[in-house]
């Protein structure tokens, strides 16, 4: 019993004042007393410890979470750079991308100067003999064939500087394909833009391959004027579609196949809220197991080193940027179908 009870118990028994039934009825609650508080000791004293063991569970988790907290922390920074580096890999091979596509447009781009040159070459060599001849009718005095002559000099440079704009046309859209886009909007004539690009990928591929012929089959929309795009990036993404088309024709001419001519099909048509963009080929198809994957970046069925994998994917990501859709159609043996649909309310 607690040693304070016990002296209690003592005190009660030595008492004279108290009966034997009142000593016996006050000991035994002083025993029941002396076992709960032997009882709350025990608890007390397991309490304690799980307190102790649950501090040195809690510290070791506080550890533990600080740990973790900083491997999450380093994950992330190492993720971050990957990010940083990815974006930056990606900005070169789109840049690659578009080298590419360039390389394609050289010769052709060689061939559409060289029309304008010689224009300027032609009307100067004529506007030279005509000045000469002027200088002879004006030590003469007959004025009236200077005036005639004068004339024809004006044409002339009016025709030069025509052509002169021409070619610089030519080089500027070379340079506007080339370098990074702005990504700004400008209200552009989308026909005249696709016929340009085919024009160039045509002659390009010519340059390369004398042999290689294809029909072209163009149907222009006259009652669309201008649609509000960034035109450095539909450029592209036209010109991947014809040089798509044309080697898709140029595989299948290769199969000496009886009575097959190349043909490729660029139309642009005027819809409700839309305009369509549509390269069809007569070509050898896409095959089924493939076609879902042809938007993915890196995929081509083109032989290693005559295709990045990257031009449907760009076209893809740049077409969906103007909010419009790219879709496909093809048959095998018989050829494929791509059509861009363009929201003509493309705002800034």
């Amino acid at each position: 019993m607690n040693q304070h009870l016990q002296n209690i118990a003592d005190l009660i028994n030595q008492s004279s004042q108290l009966n034997e039934e009142d000593k016996t009825s006050i000991i035994s609650g002083l025993k029941k007393a002396d076992k709960d508080l032997l009882i709350s000791e025990f608890k007390l004293e397991r309490t304690e410890k799980v307190k102790r063991t649950t501090a040195i569970l809690l510290e070791e988790t506080i550890e533990e979470l600080e740990q973790k907290r900083k491997a999450i922390e380093d994950s992330n920074d190492a993720l971050q750079k990957s990010l940083q580096e990815l974006k930056a890999a990606q900005k070169q091979l789109i840049q690659s991308e578009k080298m590419a596509s360039l390389g394609e447009l050289t010769a052709g781009i060689a061939h559409e100067i060289q029309n304008p040159l010689n224009f300027v070459n032609n009307f100067s060599e004529v506007s030279k003999e005509l000045l000469e001849e002027m200088l002879e009718e004006l030590q003469n005095g007959d004025m009236e064939e200077v005036q005639a002559i004068a004339q024809d000099v004006i044409q002339n440079l009016e025709k030069i500087a025509h052509h002169g704009k021409r070619a610089d046309g030519i080089v500027k859209g070379m340079l506007q394909h080339s370098r990074s886009s702005s990504g700004a909007k400008e209200n552009t004539n989308i026909n005249i833009l696709v016929d340009e690009y085919l024009r160039l990928a045509y002659h390009g591929l010519r340059a390369k391959d004398k042999s290689f012929n294809a029909a072209l089959d163009t149907h222009f929309d006259d009652s669309i004027k201008t649609i509000n795009i960034v035109p450095q990036d539909i450029g592209r993404v036209v010109l991947n579609l014809i040089t798509n088309a044309f080697y898709a024709c140029n595989e299948k001419k290769k199969l000496h196949i009886n009575g097959y001519e190349p043909i490729v099909s660029v139309k642009t048509k005027k819809q409700k809220d839309n305009i369509s963009i549509s390269v069809k080929d007569n070509g050898n198809g896409i095959p089924q197991k493939v076609l879902d994957k042809i938007f993915q970046p890196f995929f081509t069925t083109k032989p290693t080193g005559q295709g990045t994998g990257l031009g449907l994917s760009l076209s893809y990501d740049i077409i969906k940027a103007h909010g419009g859709t790219i879709d496909v159609t093809t048959k095998e043996n018989e050829g494929t179908e791509f059509i861009i649909s363009l929201p003509t309310n493309n705002k800034e």
